[in-house]
């Protein structure tokens, strides 16, 4: 079984290569142009299909456990097989750039449909009184699972905006699901889990740091599926696991989404579909990584801001991990994950970083050159 997951990561890379390596053929399609808009902080065209290099890979790391553990190819076929309208909606915009994102999301929640009843992947109960008797109806609970399932595909495209954001953020979440698999005894998803990382970890072989291919909204779209089908799962079949496990574990981008809707619709006066400048992580990138450590606009400053996201959504991948059957303590747990996503925004959007931060700023300025270009990036942090 590791074999299969090395033919995964084998796949993905080689797949990955080849777009990078030749793109004569497609870049004129599938190149991401850099500065052509507030959410682009790269500095080249670069092809934006690496979703082509998870799907092959995922393919063939599926396809190495079907003699050793069939139920987990039969699972990631399905999965895939139910993946392919959010992939395709996604892939078609990585192409033409041309599809609305009413349209890409009405196609998540087609997979989504499908997923509900092809893998039974569907949300029945949340231990909350009153909600678990209305998801006993079979159309409730099937609403829910599509607004939920849908919602986290596209909240993953939200926060795929630097090198290796969304790709670690992913083997993290899948790392959690294959551990608490494990503890449970579901070698599917254990295995499952484990053959969609090596697609990954592939991908991000030429993704991070120095950014070659990036994921595009087809393989955000691919992976944030995936993930959302195999937590639904994890719950749905073994009823140790608490429902609030799956909202701690992905607390992160289903937050990110959330407020940005709330920012812009209610602070703002503008339609949540409006692309911004302001996610947490243009703002790390912008306020942080740039400003106060005193590096230029360029690759070396996008690669060190997805760390600072990979700590954050530790914060809930861990205790997801450590009391995955606790409900009472997973609520506490989101809740607290809320509270410090909103500190932490906050603190940054009204400049308060901590000291040790500041002070590099002020070791920048004391340098008469050093604070001309320091300058430029306030300008450029508030634009």
């Amino acid at each position: 079984m590791v074999n299969a997951l090395l033919g995964g990561v084998t796949l993905a890379a080689a797949t990955a290569y080849l777009i990078v390596r030749f793109p004569a053929t497609h870049v004129q399609f599938s190149a991401d142009l850099p500065r052509v808009g507030p959410q682009k902080f790269h500095f080249h065209p670069t092809p934006r299909i690496g979703g082509i290099a998870v799907l092959l890979g995922s393919m063939a790391a599926a396809s190495g456990l079907r003699e050793e553990l069939a139920a987990a190819f039969e699972l990631m076929g399905a999965a895939l097989l139910c993946a392919l309208f959010a992939f395709g909606g996604g892939l078609a915009e990585d192409f033409t750039k041309r599809v609305a994102g009413r349209f890409r999301l009405s196609l998540t929640l087609v997979s989504a449909a499908l997923g509900y009843f092809l893998l039974d992947a569907r949300i029945s109960a949340l231990h909350v009184p009153g909600v678990d008797w209305a998801l006993g109806f079979t159309l409730v609970s099937f609403a829910f699972t599509l607004f939920a399932v849908g919602g986290f595909t596209h909240a993953m495209n939200i926060v795929d905006g630097f090198n290796g954001l969304a790709g670690v953020v992913s083997l993290i979440y899948l790392g959690a699901i294959a551990c608490v698999a494990g503890a449970v005894g579901d070698q599917t998803l254990l295995w499952a889990s484990l053959a969609l990382g090596a697609a990954i970890l592939g991908f991000l072989l030429f993704n991070y740091p120095r950014g070659l291919i990036f994921l595009g909204d087809g393989g955000a779209y691919l992976v944030g599926f995936l993930i959302a089908e195999l937590t639904v799962l994890l719950v749905q079949r073994n009823s140790e696991v608490s429902p609030w496990f799956a909202l701690a574990l992905l607390a992160y981008p289903v937050i990110e989404t959330l407020f940005s809707m709330y920012r812009k619709r209610v602070l703002c006066g503008q339609s949540p579909a409006d692309p911004d400048g302001l996610h947490l992580h243009m703002l790390v990138y912008k306020r942080l990584v740039r400003r106060y450590r005193g590096l230029p606009a360029d690759a070396a400053a996008n690669a060190l801001t997805a760390p600072f996201l990979w700590i954050l959504s530790l914060l809930g991948v861990v205790p997801a991990v450590l009391f995955w059957d606790r409900t009472g303590l997973l609520q506490c747990v989101v809740l607290a994950f809320a509270s410090i996503y909103l500190w932490l925004y906050w603190q940054i959007v009204r400049f308060r970083t901590p000291r040790p931060l500041a002070a590099r700023r002020r070791a920048l300025r004391g340098n008469n050159r050093e604070g001309a270009w320091t300058a430029q990036l306030d300008t450029s942090a508030d634009s």
